[in-house]
Protein backbone atom coordinates (compact mmCIF):
# COMPACT_ATOMS: atom_id res chain seq x y z
CA UNK A 1 0.00 0.00 0.00
CA UNK A 2 1.41 3.42 -0.59
CA UNK A 3 1.89 5.72 1.89
CA UNK A 4 -0.48 9.08 1.54
CA UNK A 5 1.36 12.59 1.24
CA UNK A 6 1.19 14.78 3.99
CA UNK A 7 0.77 18.93 3.02
CA UNK A 8 2.12 21.84 5.42
CA UNK A 9 0.07 25.03 4.10
CA UNK A 10 2.39 28.21 4.91
CA UNK A 11 1.28 31.53 4.94
CA UNK A 12 4.60 33.91 6.28
CA UNK A 13 3.27 37.21 4.53
CA UNK A 14 2.78 38.78 8.14
CA UNK A 15 6.29 37.50 9.36
CA UNK A 16 8.08 40.55 8.61
CA UNK A 17 11.69 40.26 6.89
CA UNK A 18 13.45 37.04 6.93
CA UNK A 19 9.77 34.66 7.14
CA UNK A 20 9.43 33.50 3.49
CA UNK A 21 12.85 31.63 3.81
CA UNK A 22 12.29 30.70 7.68
CA UNK A 23 8.74 29.24 6.59
CA UNK A 24 10.26 27.33 3.43
CA UNK A 25 12.69 25.91 6.41
CA UNK A 26 9.82 24.78 8.53
CA UNK A 27 7.85 23.30 6.33
CA UNK A 28 10.69 20.99 5.60
CA UNK A 29 11.49 20.02 9.19
CA UNK A 30 7.59 19.50 9.56
CA UNK A 31 7.74 17.00 7.12
CA UNK A 32 10.93 14.96 8.92
CA UNK A 33 8.39 15.85 12.05
CA UNK A 34 5.62 13.35 10.59
CA UNK A 35 8.22 11.02 9.45
CA UNK A 36 9.01 11.14 12.94
CA UNK A 37 6.02 11.00 14.01
CA UNK A 38 4.89 8.35 11.61
CA UNK A 39 1.81 10.36 10.30
CA UNK A 40 0.63 9.62 6.90
CA UNK A 41 -2.41 11.02 5.64
CA UNK A 42 -2.16 14.23 7.33
CA UNK A 43 -2.23 18.74 6.76
CA UNK A 44 -1.27 21.30 8.45
CA UNK A 45 -1.40 24.95 8.50
CA UNK A 46 1.92 26.91 9.48
CA UNK A 47 1.71 30.71 10.06
CA UNK A 48 4.72 33.03 11.12
CA UNK A 49 3.71 36.05 12.10
CA UNK A 50 4.76 39.25 14.77
CA UNK A 51 4.25 40.12 18.01
CA UNK A 52 1.33 42.14 17.48
CA UNK A 53 -0.72 39.51 15.15
CA UNK A 54 0.08 36.69 17.70
CA UNK A 55 -1.01 38.84 20.84
CA UNK A 56 -4.53 40.02 19.20
CA UNK A 57 -4.57 35.80 18.88
CA UNK A 58 -3.72 35.37 22.27
CA UNK A 59 -6.02 37.80 23.85
CA UNK A 60 -8.92 36.45 21.97
CA UNK A 61 -8.54 32.62 22.27
CA UNK A 62 -6.69 32.35 25.33
CA UNK A 63 -7.70 35.62 27.12
CA UNK A 64 -4.19 36.99 27.45
CA UNK A 65 -3.34 40.16 26.47
CA UNK A 66 0.00 39.74 25.64
CA UNK A 67 2.46 38.12 22.85
CA UNK A 68 3.56 34.31 23.14
CA UNK A 69 5.83 32.24 21.15
CA UNK A 70 3.62 29.87 19.94
CA UNK A 71 -0.23 28.96 19.65
CA UNK A 72 -2.25 25.76 18.50
CA UNK A 73 -5.41 25.03 17.08
CA UNK A 74 -6.51 21.98 16.41
CA UNK A 75 -8.30 20.49 13.38
CA UNK A 76 -11.85 18.73 13.46
CA UNK A 77 -12.60 15.88 11.42
CA UNK A 78 -13.64 16.16 7.83
CA UNK A 79 -16.02 14.10 6.50
CA UNK A 80 -15.12 12.31 3.69
CA UNK A 81 -11.95 11.18 2.14
CA UNK A 82 -8.51 13.16 2.12
CA UNK A 83 -5.79 14.51 4.10
CA UNK A 84 -6.72 14.64 7.93
CA UNK A 85 -6.12 18.42 9.36
CA UNK A 86 -3.91 18.69 12.35
CA UNK A 87 -5.03 22.08 12.77
CA UNK A 88 -2.80 25.40 12.68
CA UNK A 89 0.24 26.60 14.47
CA UNK A 90 0.92 29.90 14.89
CA UNK A 91 4.73 30.78 15.34
CA UNK A 92 6.08 34.54 16.09
CA UNK A 93 8.95 35.90 14.93
CA UNK A 94 9.38 38.30 16.24
CA UNK A 95 9.54 36.66 19.90
CA UNK A 96 11.62 33.55 18.63
CA UNK A 97 14.50 36.45 18.16
CA UNK A 98 14.23 37.63 21.44
CA UNK A 99 14.12 34.12 22.96
CA UNK A 100 17.21 33.39 20.52
CA UNK A 101 19.23 36.35 22.25
CA UNK A 102 17.74 35.12 25.97
CA UNK A 103 18.69 31.85 25.41
CA UNK A 104 22.29 32.56 23.26
CA UNK A 105 20.45 29.94 20.96
CA UNK A 106 19.47 30.78 17.30
CA UNK A 107 16.44 32.01 15.60
CA UNK A 108 16.83 28.72 13.67
CA UNK A 109 16.82 26.83 16.77
CA UNK A 110 13.90 28.87 18.27
CA UNK A 111 11.79 28.37 15.60
CA UNK A 112 12.07 24.07 15.37
CA UNK A 113 11.13 24.17 19.07
CA UNK A 114 7.94 26.74 18.26
CA UNK A 115 7.06 24.06 15.15
CA UNK A 116 7.97 20.51 17.18
CA UNK A 117 5.64 22.20 20.52
CA UNK A 118 3.11 23.47 18.44
CA UNK A 119 2.45 20.03 16.74
CA UNK A 120 2.47 17.96 19.58
CA UNK A 121 -0.12 19.92 20.81
CA UNK A 122 -2.29 19.68 17.90
CA UNK A 123 -1.64 15.95 18.47
CA UNK A 124 -2.91 15.73 21.72
CA UNK A 125 -0.17 16.31 24.25
CA UNK A 126 0.21 18.92 26.75
CA UNK A 127 2.31 19.71 29.58
CA UNK A 128 -0.13 20.78 32.81
CA UNK A 129 0.94 17.79 34.46
CA UNK A 130 4.29 16.43 35.59
CA UNK A 131 3.81 13.04 34.11
CA UNK A 132 2.21 14.70 30.92
CA UNK A 133 4.78 16.89 30.89
CA UNK A 134 7.79 14.51 30.62
CA UNK A 135 6.10 12.78 27.65
CA UNK A 136 5.56 15.80 25.60
CA UNK A 137 9.02 16.49 26.60
CA UNK A 138 10.59 13.35 25.74
CA UNK A 139 8.80 13.87 22.40
CA UNK A 140 10.16 17.18 21.69
CA UNK A 141 13.60 16.28 22.09
CA UNK A 142 13.20 13.00 19.91
CA UNK A 143 11.80 15.49 16.95
CA UNK A 144 14.70 17.86 18.02
CA UNK A 145 17.53 15.45 18.62
CA UNK A 146 18.49 18.21 21.42
CA UNK A 147 17.08 19.87 24.73
CA UNK A 148 12.87 20.52 24.48
CA UNK A 149 11.55 23.76 25.13
CA UNK A 150 10.00 22.34 28.57
CA UNK A 151 13.52 21.81 29.92
CA UNK A 152 14.08 25.42 30.11
CA UNK A 153 11.01 25.85 32.29
CA UNK A 154 10.68 24.72 35.59
CA UNK A 155 7.26 22.77 34.97
CA UNK A 156 8.88 19.13 35.02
Amino acid sequence: MATKANKVWLDSSRGGRGANAQGDRLVKLASRFFKTLKLTNVELSLSLVSDEEIRELNALWRKKNKPTDVLSFPGGDMPGPGRRSLGDVVISIDTARRAAKDFESTLDDELDLYLAHGLLHLLGHDHHEKRAARKMEALERKLLKRPSMLSRSDEL
